[in-house]
């Protein structure tokens, strides 16, 4: 007798979290993690324990086409893990076949951000961000805003769009954990 009739097959969810720098994939992604019992995975710290280097080490060693090799070598890896949250760097999508790789893998997310809020975000920001490297809060701004030109026709790739511009509490970030929750029909 054929057991797969009467049983729907059950994918692993993996959600993806694709976004700009600073939009909050990491704290979308650990908060949804923590409420759903399952891993999370940010991609740079993902590469960094894999590569026993930083982010920023393997940008200034192999330059940021080198970096982009390692890094969609690691998303494959990462994203063959089954039942999972990751948050991937906010140049993952813009290179090779990634964003192709990422819908065909799960449910991509793209977590969309004003720059205003973007900018607010980085500025704030603790981690070191190679791309931000000695520029003014003017310089900042500008990149940015000519960054997100570049990059939103790949974000649009995603499955889903979850507007996170105001996250800048805990309520609101739950809010938004609820809303992507909603977005993504998983149930509590």
């Amino acid at each position: 007798m054929d057991m797969t009739d009467n049983k729907a097959e059950k994918r692993p969810l993996r959600i993806i979290l694709i976004g700009y720098m600073g939009a909050g994939k990491t704290t979308v992604g650990k908060a949804l993690s923590k409420e759903l019992g399952i891993p999370f995975y940010d991609l740079d710290w993902y590469i960094e324990s894999r590569m026993y280097k930083t982010v920023k080490q393997i940008f200034d060693e192999k330059g940021e086409d080198g970096f982009r090799k390692v890094e969609r070598a690691m998303l494959h890896e990462v994203a063959e893990f089954e039942n999972v949250i990751i948050s991937c760097g906010g140049g993952t999508p813009c290179f090779f076949d990634n964003m192709d790789y990422m819908n065909a893998q799960g449910e991509t997310v793209y977590l969309k951000a004003v720059p205003e809020v973007l900018h607010g975000h980085l500025v704030m920001g603790k981690s070191v961000r190679p791309l931000l490297l000695n520029k003014t809060p003017e310089e900042v701004d500008v990149f940015i805003r000519e960054q997100l030109k570049l990059r939103e026709p790949f974000y649009t790739k995603a499955k889903y769009t979850l507007d996170v511009s105001l996250m800048d509490n805990y309520e609101k970030i739950q809010l938004s954990v609820e809303k992507l929750r909603h977005l993504l029909n998983i149930e509590n």
